[in-house]
């Protein structure tokens, strides 16, 4: 691919600012969407100066609420109408229930609707800018999620490690649908999973924080993160792949829990709801 405008949100820590630094070090415009200004505008200072690339852009933006993506999305088209990579990488794994402003619960809002609402409202700018590609950064526990359509998105199901799962199997379902939707369109979206990566993610205080600290030590560092989602970003091995999941550089099959068509479909006729949008 050619020298791209990409789009990584949470790309001031962990795995994003590590695919931001190596997309950056390609010569790629990088625009790092963080909620934090002042942790975003450090990253963007070290990736230029690390890199030698001066096309590393901040745009400030909260995830956890509907209206709030809407309006990075809002940015995103005005400041940098040539963007033609959008990768989903910012996520989170709840320690605790929260109700967001739209009464959801937040990981379903972060892990689920932020990226359904981007990819939506940045696909005419996608398309124009063909071929472009969005990149879900998904996980490998997905396999374990359940999601009900009348719990999961208000956290009635809540639990730490199932209301990760079942987010980031919505996420799956969302993938498949938006691909089937945008098909031979010049714009692709595929999910992936980086690997078992040493991040914050997850963290928490008591027992079992500690231990997960303690385990996090023989994990993988985010640059062998970013690796994976970089190679579905730009790499013209995969260009034309849609609709598919990656274990690493590895495409596999879904898991049986992310076969249900019918769940597919309410939940996407839900999040559009919820959003306010539509998309055929």
């Amino acid at each position: 691919m050619k020298s791209n405008t990409i789009v990584v949100t949470g790309g001031n820590a962990g795995i994003g600012r590590a695919i931001a630094t190596e997309l950056a070090r390609q010569r790629h415009h990088v625009v790092i969407v963080s909620r934090n200004a002042a942790k975003g505008k450090e990253a963007c200072d070290t990736i230029k100066k690390d890199t030698g690339n001066p096309r590393v852009d901040l745009i400030e933006g909260d995830l956890g609420s509907i209206q709030s993506v809407k309006s990075i999305a809002q940015k995103i088209i005005k400041n940098f109408p040539d963007v033609s990579v959008l990768i989903n990488n910012a996520g989170i794994w709840p320690q605790k229930l929260e109700i967001n402003s739209d009464g959801l619960e937040m990981a379903f809002m972060v892990n689920h609707m932020a990226p359904l609402i981007l990819s939506i409202m940045l696909y005419k700018q996608l398309k124009k800018n063909k071929p472009s590609r969005i990149v879900n950064v998904n996980a490998g526990l997905y396999v374990f999620g359940n999601v009900d359509i009348e719990k999961t998105p208000y956290g009635k199901d809540f639990g730490k490690l199932s209301t990760y799962t079942n987010t980031k199997l919505c996420n799956i379902y969302f993938t498949q649908k938006f691909s089937h939707i945008i098909e031979n369109s010049g714009v692709t979206i595929n999910a992936v999973h980086p690997g078992v990566i040493r991040t914050n993610l997850g963290d928490s205080s008591g027992i079992m924080g500690l231990l997960l600290r303690i385990l996090k030590r023989a994990w993988a560092e985010p640059e062998y993160g970013a690796q994976a989602p970089v190679w579905l970003a730009v790499s013209p091995d995969v260009e034309n792949i849609n609709g598919k999941f990656f274990d690493r550089f590895t495409q596999k099959p879904y898991a049986k829990n992310a076969l249900d068509t019918s769940l597919r479909e309410k939940l996407w006729d839900l999040s559009l709801q919820l959003a306010s949008l539509t998309f055929k």
